[in-house]
């Protein structure tokens, strides 16, 4: 390929990929990405919208104190107060972009409440169409930047190091035309944008693509990595079956809706005073213990809801009317699922990562802004603030403009369904959804943490090993963690303890080194 060794190379085409894409224009960009721009990123399915204290009476300190409260503790202030404070001029960025966000009658932007929001600070577009609308917006402009050349259908495998600097990658491509093409690109920089990794657990609300092999190829190549234990769980994935999950809102349970098991009992009447209105976390682990008991777990809204349900929730009625379920007269069946994970590569506030030459921005990153807990709307926050951040530190380098008829050179190899995984990848997500999920214990983990070593054994591709590293950084830091706290919680130490009221900061190495001792426990 006509490669420019001093333009930049960014692996992932969602919100955070796109974004950092924009603001490096008139710079020389290449944009790897498995699936067509926007349709394998978490970003087009987020539903809510961004956080942003630009409603009367919100301010920025509140922001920050609503923030630091969800990441029970952990969450780095100033990386945290400086995330804030720009999300007003990333805003006005994305309308720059023709994002339509909400607005009220005398044309300001219209906000709304989220939980654990102490203000209603959620920028939103009709509703609940944030994600796509936002997504739809930025692939249209990068279609119409120059600068920007697009290779979708081709999955970022290795990081190339020289002399310890990451200066380029190899991708291979994965279905259409290019099926099993590998590509080395050069570039002076390298941006991870790859997503998360919710895929690797059974029941998720990410698409396939978001199975942690961004993750876990920076991991591989020496990068430091942090927080890996704290993964969060949406309480109510409509359980039918489908990968991914679609969700029951948590509107459904504020308009009354109550959740019972197969004997009609309202199991979180007991665990928690506030019961189907108790903190995320909490309700899901309700939930997933009555389904680990056989019992299951159903959201009842036919009293709270009845006749109206396809006016007021229409989206969750098709849901359900597609899975055969009339939830006017019959409950929900769900399920806690893989939603959001606040570990990844570490980066300084810049985004940064501990390897020159290599940066990494969106859900793929541990930026220390989420701690245990990602407060609601703040993840796609993180995203424009800090690919923002990358491109304008990039600025101060030697990176060369986009040639006449840069963009020209963009392909898409046709690929556009996700493969089905395979038994080894099926047989990763059960273990991880067992033992690494929402509910974790000692023997659980260790078990899970051979399971993966195993297949580990058994690996014959880069992409299953990059997947691989990644649930054995996640195994080996929430065995480490001897306490529960945030998306972490452990039936065998329940309690938050001072001592762990940090953050976890490790290499694949220094994790790998540690297996030998956590197996023996």
């Amino acid at each position: 390929m006509n490669d420019i060794q001093d333009g930049v190379l960014i692996i992932g085409g969602g919100l955070a990929g796109l974004f950092c894409a924009l603001k490096l224009a008139p710079k020389a960009v290449t944009v790897i990405t498995a699936a067509p721009i926007g349709r394998g990123a978490s970003s087009a399915w987020a539903q809510a919208g961004i956080a942003a204290a630009v409603g009367e009476g919100d301010t920025v300190e509140k922001h920050v104190a609503d923030t630091i409260a969800a990441g029970d503790g952990i969450v780095d202030e100033a990386v945290a107060r400086m995330m804030v404070s720009q999300a007003s001029d990333r805003i006005h960025d994305l309308l720059g972009y023709g994002v339509p966000f909400d607005r009220d009658l005398e044309g300001r932007l219209q906000v709304s409440r989220e939980a654990a929001h102490s203000e209603s600070r959620i920028v939103r577009v009709r509703g609940d169409m944030a994600g796509r609308a936002i997504m739809q917006a930025l692939v249209e402009t990068v279609k119409n930047t120059p600068s920007i050349r697009v290779l979708g259908g081709y999955v970022a495998e290795r990081l190339l190091l020289d002399n310890g600097r990451v200066t380029g990658i190899e991708a291979r491509g994965f279905g259409g035309d290019g099926d099993g093409e590998l590509l080395t690109l050069r570039g002076s920089h390298v941006v991870i944008a790859a997503g998360g990794i919710g895929h690797l657990y059974e029941v998720t609300t990410n698409p396939a693509e978001a199975r942690g092999g961004g993750v876990g190829m920076a991991a591989r190549a020496g990068a430091r990595m942090a927080d890996l234990e704290f993964v969060q769980f949406h309480p109510t994935a409509i359980n039918v079956g489908k990968d991914p999950a679609p969700l029951a809102t948590e509107a459904l349970r504020g308009h009354g809706a109550t959740l019972v098991n197969n004997a009609g009992e309202r199991f979180m009447v007991p665990l928690h005073p506030d019961a189907e209105l108790a903190p995320r976390d909490v309700v899901a682990r309700g939930i997933f213990a009555e389904v680990q008991a056989g019992r299951g777990a159903y959201l009842d809204c036919t009293r709270a809801v009845g006749k109206g349900f396809a006016e007021e929730f229409p989206t969750v009625y098709g849901y359900c009317r597609e899975a055969g379920i009339d939830p006017v007269t019959e409950p929900i069946p769900v399920v806690p699922a893989a939603h959001y994970f606040m570990g990844g590569i570490w980066t300084d506030m810049d985004g940064r990562t501990s390897l020159p030459g290599l940066w990494a921005c969106g859900e793929v990153t541990s930026t220390g802004a989420h701690g245990a807990n990602r407060l609601a709307s703040n993840s796609l926050l993180e995203a424009v603030v800090f690919s923002a951040r990358i491109a304008n530190a990039l600025g101060a380098e030697a990176i060369a403009d986009a040639p006449d008829g840069w963009s020209e050179g963009s392909r898409d190899s046709g690929r556009i369904e996700p493969r089905p995984d395979t038994e080894q990848m099926k047989r990763l997500r059960r273990t991880m959804s067992t033992h690494l999920g929402v509910l974790r214990n000692g023997e659980g983990m260790r078990e899970a943490l051979r399971t993966i070593l195993e297949l580990e054994r058994e690996a014959d591709t880069e992409r299953f090993a990059n997947v691989l590293a990644t649930a054995k950084l996640i195994a080996v830091c929430a065995l480490n963690r001897t306490e529960s706290r945030g998306g972490h919680f452990r039936t065998d130490y329940p309690e938050e303890d001072d001592a762990w009221r940090r953050r976890t900061l490790t290499t694949l190495e220094q994790a790998e080194m540690a297996i030998p001792a956590l197996l023996e426990d």
